[in-house]
């Protein structure tokens, strides 16, 4: 299989398109990601993965009367007047453990044991618990009255039969799980994970693990990136350091992609410099390299790849540096795939702080700063520098600061918008 697009001219090295507004960019690759389909996966595999439609009850929780206490039901009519110094004694009728299925009517003036969870006996109205009393098997002292309803969970009282208990698009955690299997439900539907492809590109890198030769660097976006899927709800598969040549880069590419992937996305390779593989194996095949107004993360690109079969693949192309590497995903990649797969708040969550040290940032561009946030005091301050290359420093980083275009200077106290990492 090859890429064909027989009237394409040759790509230029260093050619890259006029620049695009960070938002302009952001829709380019939002497009690209339409919804995925809906498909049924067990219950207990469906932690964080979003609700393709409403989940309407098929009983109600709970199916059945049943006692919120150990201790005993009984008719409320039954202990009227009863106190310490003036127990009611009743005779003990049955024992009600939890899971009991045949379960006898409650006969006036008397008393059944009972367990928490365990069906209330017809004709009971109220439980006793068991501390109010002495604990008698065959028959009972109470010392307290309490009136009908007491300690009793009813029909329905938790949900409805027949209501919606959780509405589409709703990301399934450990409660919503919960709900589900309480309603006795096997299966959700819910949209599927995209599946991501991602490529590092550099002759110069070399697997964690192995031994480096002079000139070479341990390869770090790929399974940065694979990593940043993951998180953000979707499946991953690396694959390792393409070396700098085109033909390999389109094999490697072509091979993989033929088998079905939602979307590739590659590392390096794309600036206005000799050797950029990706962007000579990709320019004029359905994927566009743009210089975005941002900083990190200038140079991007993101498009549709064609492939001589009728087969087409998203693309998304971020810089090398493993700073504007992971914060171009951020911005660009991660809201459209957790929008794809029908998240409520694809973004991360953002709040504003206060600036906790003046600032220079380029007018005519967005500018992305990692930042430390004191949730005591309100501030955010700087860590590390601009630069893209400071690794160090995003991993010490629990958000992202954001400069906007038109700003030149944050002083100290002045309100910045910050993107929560960890949220």
């Amino acid at each position: 299989m090859v890429i064909v697009n027989a009237a394409a001219p040759a790509p230029q090295p260093g050619t890259i398109k006029s620049a695009r507004t960070v938002d302009e960019h952001r829709a380019v690759v939002a497009a690209l990601l339409p919804p995925t389909e809906v498909v049924e996966v067990p219950v207990a595999e469906a932690r964080g993965r979003v609700l393709a439609e409403d989940l309407v009850t098929p009983l109600a929780l709970p199916p059945f009367d049943n006692s919120a206490m150990d201790g005993y039901a009984v008719r409320a009519v039954d202990v009227v007047g009863a106190g310490e110094s003036s127990p009611v004694e009743l005779p003990v009728a049955t024992d009600i453990p939890a899971g009991r299925v045949d379960v006898p009517a409650l006969e006036p003036g008397t008393a059944a044991r009972i367990m928490t969870g365990a069906p209330m006996p017809a004709g009971a109205d109220a439980v006793i618990q068991v501390e109010l009393t002495d604990g008698g098997t065959e028959r009972v002292r109470i010392a307290a009255e309490r009136p009908a309803g007491t300690h009793v969970r009813t029909v329905g009282e938790d949900v409805a039969a027949g209501v919606v208990a959780l509405t589409a698009g709703t990301v399934l955690g450990a409660p919503q799980i919960a709900i589900a299997a309480a309603l006795g439900l096997a299966t959700l539907r819910v949209r599927r994970q995209p599946h991501v492809l991602v490529l590092s590109t550099g002759s110069e890198l070399v697997e964690p693990g192995r031994e480096l030769r002079p000139g070479q660097i341990y390869e770090s976006n790929g399974v940065m990136l694979a990593a940043a899927i993951r998180d953000a709800g979707c499946t991953a598969e690396q694959l390792r350091s393409v070396a700098d040549d085109v033909d390999e880069f389109r094999k490697v590419l072509q091979e993989r992609v033929a088998e079905g992937v939602d979307l590739v996305i590659t590392s390096g390779g794309v600036s206005a410099g000799a050797y950029e593989v990706v962007k000579d194996a990709l320019t004029g095949h359905g994927v566009d390299f743009v210089r975005v107004a941002m900083q990190p993360g200038g140079p991007q690109g993101a498009g549709r790849l064609q492939l001589d079969d009728g087969i087409s693949c998203p693309v998304v192309t971020l810089p090398g540096n493993p700073v504007s590497s992971l914060v171009s995903f951020e911005v660009f990649v991660r809201p459209a795939l957790r929008a794809a797969m029908g998240h409520p708040h694809p973004a991360r969550p953002v709040v504003t702080a206060k600036a906790g040290e003046d600032l220079r940032s380029p007018a005519d561009k967005r500018q992305f700063r990692r930042g430390v946030l004191d949730a005591a005091d309100g501030t955010v301050r700087e860590v590390g520098s601009p630069a893209s290359h400071l690794l160090g420093a995003l991993a010490r980083a629990d958000c992202l600061m954001v400069l906007p275009e038109g700003l030149d200077a944050v002083r100290v106290g002045d309100p910045v918008e910050v993107w929560l990492l960890d949220g």
